[in-house]
């Protein structure tokens, strides 16, 4: 079975300070988790092109119920910091004192999916729709927590409606690719993830993405190439480091896997992930091993 530190790529990878776990891609491989996450999926403390969130009225917003105080913005600020557990206590209080409070909808979303409760993150960020239905965060973290429980089909509406709402945004359409291919549907996958990367060519995560279209579709070298190019970006996060290592195991080149797989992960976990690779790649006459391959082996 697939170690948890490669099949965790797409949805429980935390490459960055923020309150939700970055994706590095739900690609062929690692489709039952961008994870960003936001896949290298779209990670959700994505800074370019990041709409603010659509406000509520405040004549709209009920007064805390009494004995409850809502948490400054400094201590909002603090919560990005704690584990997901923690982090979906902190913004459930706040959504309880406020049903009206997107951030806190939105917050307690990406913990749920941190914590693998997609069913949950999405139900959250849909309660977010119901009193402001443009707000492209809400959308996004609809579309990811879909794409994180595999169910790419019906992360493409909100995603496509995030692109509407924030058409210079990378994060859609580069969402919008992970879900395209798990619906397969790799023609507009593939026109997503360009998309995205005309947006943000210098983004370690829409190169991520997209490499992990090519891999997922036989093309190994491209994908490694691209792979390679995303590990070069200054604040390039892990699971692009370990997806490269990945590809470069399915090929058998384990001495180069292994120096990857070590900058990131202990000892005990490169060990499986290299026993894994070892498992997965050909043998010395065998033809070499697709990534689809792998999904099913796991």
């Amino acid at each position: 079975m697939l170690n948890a530190s490669f099949k965790g790529l797409w949805d429980g990878v935390e490459i960055i300070p923020e309150p939700v776990p970055f994706m590095c891609r739900m690609s062929a491989l690692a489709a039952t988790a961008l994870t960003l996450s936001l896949a290298c999926a779209v990670p959700a403390s994505a800074k370019a092109a990041k709409p603010a969130p659509v406000a509520t009225p405040a004549a709209a917003t009920p007064a805390a119920p009494e004995g409850l105080r809502r948490a400054t913005a400094e201590e909002r600020s603090l919560a990005a910091r704690l584990d997901p557990l923690a982090r979906a206590a902190f913004w459930g209080r706040e959504a309880d004192i406020d049903p009206r409070d997107a951030e806190a909808g939105v917050g307690l979303a990406q913990a749920l999916r941190a914590m693998g409760k997609y069913d949950d993150a999405a139900q959250a960020a849909q309660r977010v729709l119901v009193t402001a239905p443009k707000n492209v965060e809400a959308l996004l973290e609809v579309a990811r927590a879909q794409v994180a429980r595999g169910q790419g089909f019906y992360a493409i509406e909100p995603a496509r409606q995030a692109q509407e709402l924030a058409p210079r945004d990378w994060r859609a359409p580069s969402l919008l690719g992970v879900a395209y291919d798990q619906a397969s549907r790799p023609e507009e996958a593939l026109a997503a993830h360009s998309l995205a990367a005309s947006l943000a060519p210098e983004n370690p995560v829409v190169l991520c993405n997209l490499a992990l279209f090519y891999a997922s579709h036989g093309d190994a070298p491209r994908a490694e190439a691209l792979l390679r190019s995303a590990a070069a970006k200054p604040g390039a996060p892990m699971a692009v480091r370990q997806n490269l290592a990945l590809v470069l195991g399915l090929k058998g080149r384990f001495d180069e896997a292994e120096k990857l797989v070590r900058q990131d992960l202990p000892p005990e976990a490169v060990a499986n992930n290299m026993a894994f690779l070892r498992a997965a790649a050909p043998g010395p006459a065998g033809p070499p091993r697709s990534w689809d391959s792998v999904r099913t082996a796991q």
